[in-house]
């Protein structure tokens, strides 16, 4: 296992479409160990494959003390009448925090290592979570989904950053 260093704008790799796990093989099981251990660090909540370099449709996430991971994860199901808004940061974006309208709750599906079928679901933080995570996998960012208006005020602060 390795804590990973993370992927930050303006890497392209974090706007490119993470591929399917295909095989589980060695690379992917030191992928999940990556994950899993950069994830558990104080202040993480989530962290796509991407986000450490590696275009495959992998997440962990680190909620409530609980640590966990999904292979090939997609939203199946989310709240369609109740929303969240809150402020929203990223890894990859450090620094910048903005308020962010999410579905209160996610169910995700995917797989873990040894292929068995893996729901993983929750309201308010595990929901937006799960939105930002798969979000990462699909080649977007929480900026993307951000009103235009504050979308704009986003990308002013982001290029100050740079």
């Amino acid at each position: 296992m390795a804590m990973r260093d993370i992927r930050v704008l303006p890497d392209p790799v974090l706007r490119t479409p993470c591929e399917p796990i295909t095989q589980v093989d060695d690379r992917v099981r030191q992928l999940v160990a990556d994950l899993v251990e950069t994830v558990d660090d104080e202040g993480r909540a989530g962290l796509a494959a991407n986000q450490i370099g590696v275009s495959l449709r992998a997440f962990s996430w680190n909620i409530d003390d609980e640590i966990g991971y999904v292979l090939n994860p997609r939203i199946v199901d989310l709240s369609e009448d109740e929303y969240q808004d809150g402020d929203e940061g990223c890894l990859s974006v450090p620094g910048l925090w903005f308020s962010t309208r999410r579905a209160w709750y996610a169910k995700v599906e995917g797989v873990d290592l040894d292929g068995n079928t893996v729901v993983v679901e929750g309201e308010e933080l595990m929901a937006r979570c799960l939105q930002h995570e798969v979000d990462h996998l699909d080649g977007y960012l929480y900026l993307d989904r951000l009103e235009k208006s504050v979308r704009k005020k986003a990308m002013r602060a982001l290029r100050e950053q740079l």
